[in-house]
Order: structure tokens, then sequence, then C-alpha cells
């Protein structure tokens, strides 16, 4: 299920793509509609499935991290945009992506006072050696106008992914999936909202387009990518560490340059092939050397 939010991820920058060339909506911008829709659709399910009242209960329990994994997400987000408009698409996704489960990995050798194991180190440096192939062989490479700025965002970003998985996965033991889901995403929309349409104005960027076209791609980034991904996200942090968790979705980066290559005419090298690999060898791996969390 972590792997399929990957896949479903992957789809996030073609589709941002292809909206911005239609419509010129940034992807900040597009940022925003996508959570305004995921709670719309989610806020939908909660009223039609009658759990308002238990929903807000159980989310109010447990207000605290639900907060932290909604600011975390929200955070994540915008930092990457900033990281990508200053450094590009590419240095970007590697260091954003990148550090994240380098960061896990430390973070739990520290927790546990051991050096990391030897099996758990090789799947890290596998996955990542295979982020940075499968990256830099996408053809996504942009321009670096602020490198310093950008690569700074970048690592903010993804200590914003890896902290915000990891304060879920004891949270996805004690709530249900749809509960951990609307709550998050409803907070992660509170900041990242107005943050977004505020940078928006100030960049003098258009709030709207008439290519409805663009509007059904956004409806289907926020419901696809931010409620849907992210419930298959919670409900695999059950079963799966953290640490795997992040592994696995490195999917996103592996499917983004798949549909780069059938549908925007994108060329993949032989690098990309074997990236591509490492990080399918790497998630298969995860399943006989990850232990299952304890219950919290």
């Amino acid at each position: 299920m972590v792997s399929l939010a990957g896949v479903i991820w992957g789809t996030i920058g073609p589709g941002a793509q292809v909206v911005h060339d239609r419509s010129g909506l940034s992807s900040l911008t597009v940022t925003a509609y996508r959570a305004i829709a995921a709670v719309a659709v989610l806020g939908a399910v909660v009223v039609l499935s009658g759990r308002q009242r238990d929903l807000r209960a159980s989310a109010l329990s447990e207000w605290r991290r639900v907060s932290v994994v909604g600011v975390l997400t929200a955070a994540f987000q915008f930092l990457f945009f900033v990281a990508v408009v200053f450094t590009g698409v590419s240095v970007a996704t590697v260091v954003s992506l990148g550090f994240a489960p380098v960061l896990l990995l430390v973070l739990g050798s520290l927790h546990d006072r051991t050096f990391p194991g030897g099996a758990q180190s090789a799947t890290v440096v596998i996955a990542v050696a295979g982020l940075l192939l499968v990256t830099f062989a996408g053809g996504a490479n942009g321009g670096a106008s602020h490198p310093v700025l950008g690569i700074l965002a970048a690592l903010a970003s993804g200590a914003a992914y890896a902290v915000s998985a990891e304060v879920a996965a004891p949270l996805s033991q004690r709530l249900d999936t749809l509960t951990i889901t609307a709550a998050t995403i409803a907070v992660a929309a509170l900041v990242l909202v107005p943050t977004a349409l505020l940078v928006t104005a100030l960049r003098g960027d258009a709030f709207t387009t008439s290519d409805s076209a663009s509007w059904a791609l956004i409806v289907y980034l926020g419901v696809f990518t931010l409620a849907i991904a992210y419930a298959f996200l919670y409900t695999g942090l059950r079963r799966l560490p953290s640490s795997s968790a992040v592994i696995a979705t490195l999917l996103e980066p592996v499917t983004a340059v798949l549909i780069a290559v059938a549908l925007l005419g994108e060329h993949l090298t032989a690098a990309g092939v074997v990236g591509s690999l490492l990080i399918v060898a790497a998630i298969t791996s995860l399943g006989r050397s990850s232990e299952q969390p304890t219950p919290q």
C-alpha cells in the first residue's frame, strides 16, 4: 500500500506540468487548490458515513500528533516547491527524497544507541543510488537560481517528510484510516492554502484559469495524490516501520519518469533503467529486513 502511494505521488509532477502548460498556474497554486479538493472529498466521505462526531472525538484525543503531522505535511510540500524554484527539479528531488531515509536511519540508530545494521544501511544506500540515477536520467534538470537556498529548502523538506512519517506511525496504530487522513489533511490545508495563495499573490502569478481540463486534473491531484495516497500511506504505516515506508515511496520518481517517457515524449537512458531496478530491489528487500513495529 505504501508503494502504491508512491506510484500515485509519481503522477503529481507530470500532472502539475500539464496544468501549468495549459493554464499558466504555478505549482504552488495547484498545490493549494488540490488541498482544497482533498478536504472537500474527505469531508463528503465523513458526512456520508455519518462519522462526524466519532471522527471529531478521535482526532481531538490525539490533537497534538494530528497537528504535528498535518503541519509537517504542509511544510514538506511547500519547502519542496521552494527548492524546485531555487535549484531545479532534479536536485530538489534527490536531496529531499534522498535525505529522508538517511535521516530516519541516523535517528533510529541514535534512539537505539547502536550502529545501523549492515542490511538496513545497504538498503538505504541502494535506494538513494537508484534515486540519483532515476532523477538525473529523467530529463527534468532545471536551472539553479539560488543553489544554496534551494538545497537548504530541500533538506528541510526531506526532514519534514521523514519526521511526519515517524510521528504518523504510532498515530496510525490508534486512529482508523479515515480519521487520521481527514484530520491531518485538514490541518495541512489550513497551513498550506493561505500560505500558497499569499505567495501566489506576492509573485503576481495567475489565480484562476478557464481551462476545464486543468480543473479536472487539479481535482484528480487532490483526490488521488492527497486523500487516497495518504490513506494508503497511513494504512501501511500500521505494519511497516517509517524508515521502510519512506524508502517504499521512492517509487514516486520512478513513476514520474515512466510517465514522462510514455506520455510526454521524454527519453529514458540506461542509467534511468538501472536506477529504477535499484529502487525496486531496495523495496523488495524491505519485507525481509523489517521487523513489525511494536503497537503503541
